[in-house]
């Protein structure tokens, strides 16, 4: 049994690593700016399939945005803000703070992730087909009609990376 620490530094890896592929970071960030998605729910809904903890339901989603909405709304989103507005300054120390505000805006989002992870159920033995398919219902039932282009390059993406050897098992 995965400890929830081994857990959610598992939700990292495979959030860092997928954010990685080619169009991903793109869509993502089409998903939180033209959308106003999160994407951590949506690489959430992936995660969960594609390391064989199942399917989610409008019920599990509804719990999962509940866990981390305070903390979107308290912290990320104003350390979003604060990076955003630094980038527009014309000041020396500017690019120097932004960074450090990149940082810190990286480490909410993990905090955030880690509050994702302690509601995953555990990995079930599955095939890399199951796990694939419950990955993309998963992600189309958080994306519903509201991101269809978006989500038609994530899941392509998604099927990419699910076809690598170095991404097999459960604990994807």
């Amino acid at each position: 049994m995965n400890e929830p620490r081994d857990t959610a530094a598992q939700f990292w890896r495979f959030s860092l690593a997928f954010y990685a592929e080619p169009g991903v970071a793109a869509a993502c960030l089409e998903l939180q700016d033209r959308h106003g998605l999160d994407v951590n729910l949506a690489l959430y809904s992936c995660w969960l399939g594609l390391s064989g903890r199942g399917r989610i339901d409008a019920r599990g989603l509804a719990a999962a945005d509940a866990a981390i909405a305070d903390w979107r709304r308290s912290v990320i989103e104003p350390l979003r803000t604060a990076r955003c507005a630094l980038k527009a300054m014309n000041d020396p120390g500017a690019p120097e703070l932004r960074e450090r505000v990149k940082a810190a805006e990286l480490e909410a989002e993990r905090l955030c992730q880690n509050r994702l992870a302690a509601l995953a159920p555990a990995p079930a033995a599955a095939d890399r087909q199951s796990q694939l398919e419950a990955a993309c219902v998963n992600l189309s039932a958080y994306l519903e009609a509201k991101a269809r282009d978006s989500g038609e390059t994530l899941i392509a993406a998604l099927r990419r990376y699910a076809d690598r050897a170095d991404c097999a098992g459960p604990a994807a």
